[in-house]
């Protein structure tokens, strides 16, 4: 199968598997903090990343560690406790469209510090994309007033977070595996993430507790499917496509978001919808190869 085949399928399913991502923390909050959810998501999704490509660190050299380090903190660790802490107070399908601004950002950072040159249809299928994001952040704040955006805060910091991963594996990484990658950034964030478990009480508060037994399938399927395999997905769509194509799935992820949020009773208007088909046109034109025409000879 070509290149070009496989990175629009690893879009499509990492589209589905981080737009539902959403509604399992939104699940997850309803039996713990958002540190406890942040930090067993990362805990969980460390013990599979150790299991599976324990065998893959000793391919990265001490140059390498240098780089999964920064990419690590910036990916693997901060984010999962930024977007529980954001869905505290904003909705999982608003949650996921503030997080379409990863491609601008991945854009912005990657011109700024990593040399990335891009062409104008690329620029304007980016700026088409924000535009979309603009327009269904003001469809949801016009029908969910009672959200406090402040807390957007945290969702912008981890964009560019995965920004900054992005660019830096696609230019310092891009010669290991992905599970390499993916194990390695894990566990930069495992102890740190474990360390703040264990002080947030939750090993202790979880005997005879209903909902956070209830609430840790959601988290556990959040850290196995939503964070290791997801990000093993994300890093072999680093290395097969450019950082502009691969952050492009954030805007592919609010649709499957938003619809999640739908069944699970907030609201969803036309304008939402229209902002969607703004983002996929975004989508498509930053990645559209210009076709040549060529002869046809007797």
């Amino acid at each position: 199968m070509k290149n070009i085949d496989q990175k629009w399928i690893y879009l499509v399913i990492l589209s589905f598997i981080w737009g539902s991502s959403f509604i399992l923390i939104k699940r997850s909050l309803v039996g713990y903090t958002p540190l406890q959810v942040g930090g067993l998501r990362i805990v969980f999704a460390s013990l599979l990343l150790f299991v599976l490509g324990y065998r893959s660190l000793k391919t990265l050299s001490k140059a390498d560690w240098k780089w999964v380090v920064i990419a690590g903190l910036c990916s693997s660790f901060f984010p999962p406790f930024f977007f529980a802490l954001a869905q505290t107070e904003i909705s999982s399908g608003i949650t996921s469209i503030l997080n379409s601004v990863a491609p601008l950002f991945t854009t912005m950072v990657g011109i700024a510090l990593f040399g990335l040159a891009l062409k104008g249809r690329q620029v304007i299928g980016v700026l088409i994309g924000l535009f979309g994001t603009v327009v269904l952040i003001a469809a949801g704040m016009e029908n969910n007033t009672d959200q406090n955006y402040w807390y957007a805060f945290f969702i912008i910091f981890s964009a560019l977070g995965y920004a900054f991963n992005i660019n830096i594996i696609k230019k310092y990484l891009s010669h290991l595996s992905p599970l390499a990658v993916t194990t390695a950034s894990f566990g930069v964030a495992f102890f740190p993430a474990l360390i703040i478990l264990i002080y947030s009480g939750v090993f202790r508060q979880f005997a005879g507790n209903g909902a956070m037994y209830k609430a840790v399938w959601y988290v556990m399927a959040l850290a196995f499917l939503g964070t290791a395999l997801a990000n093993i997905l994300f890093n072999k769509l680093i290395k097969l496509s450019s950082p502009v194509f691969a952050a492009s799935v954030t805007y592919l992820i609010p649709l499957v978001a938003v619809l999640w949020g739908f069944l699970d009773g907030e609201n969803i208007s036309i304008l939402q919808l229209l902002g969607g088909l703004i983002i996929l046109f975004g989508v498509w034109l930053v990645n559209r190869k210009k076709v040549s025409s060529a002869k046809i000879t007797t």
